[in-house]
């Protein structure tokens, strides 16, 4: 897939006006300079396009002083609508023997070029508002959790970050997945 130019400049114009919108997401941040690396990173350019247009509303969430990269986040008020109803993992997609979902969460987010977000990541994104007061979010599961089959998910609910376990074959409307994506 390849992102036109004008795809491209319309997309710097959604993520600078959401960047300008929540600068509480990102202080002390600069939107010239993400820019400037956004434009020189055009695979990049396409996972965020990836993240836009299935519901996630990517945000500069945090700049890794290490790396050099700044980390956006899926900061749309509920889980990605275009990402729902969707397993944990291939093992589990293929272990359902009926009424398997359109795909899993693990190869989505693959195929998008993005990580799924950890515990720790999720608590962040609460830090910065409320987040899937409706909806929950698969988040990244543990080895150990997920060998004995689990998988688990999180949201927000009587102003606490809930995480919860579920079979991994599992699969709800009403919850998707929250990317991360370093560039």
């Amino acid at each position: 897939m390849k992102l036109s130019t004008e795809g491209q400049e319309e997309l710097l114009k959604i993520l600078k006006t959401r960047f300008e919108k929540n600068m509480n997401r990102h202080k002390g941040l600069e939107w010239a300079k993400i820019q400037a690396k956004l434009e020189t990173n055009v695979a990049k350019l396409l996972s965020l396009d990836e993240m836009e247009s299935t519901g996630g509303e990517p945000d500069v969430v945090a700049y890794d002083n290490e790396t050099g990269e700044y980390v956006f986040f899926d900061c749309s008020a509920e889980s990605p609508k275009g990402r729902r109803s969707l397993c944990y993992d291939l093992e589990a997609w293929e272990a359902r023997k009926e009424h398997k979902p359109a795909n899993n969460v693990l190869d989505v987010a693959t195929e998008m070029g993005v990580e799924l977000l950890t515990e720790e990541q999720y608590r962040q994104l609460q830090s910065f508002g409320e987040f899937d007061t409706k909806t929950s979010s698969w988040i990244k599961t543990p080895a150990d959790i997920r060998k004995l089959g689990g998988a688990i998910f999180a949201d927000f609910r009587y102003g606490k970050v809930f995480v919860y376990h579920n079979g991994a074959e599992s699969y709800y409307a009403a919850r998707g997945f929250r990317g991360s994506l370093r560039v």
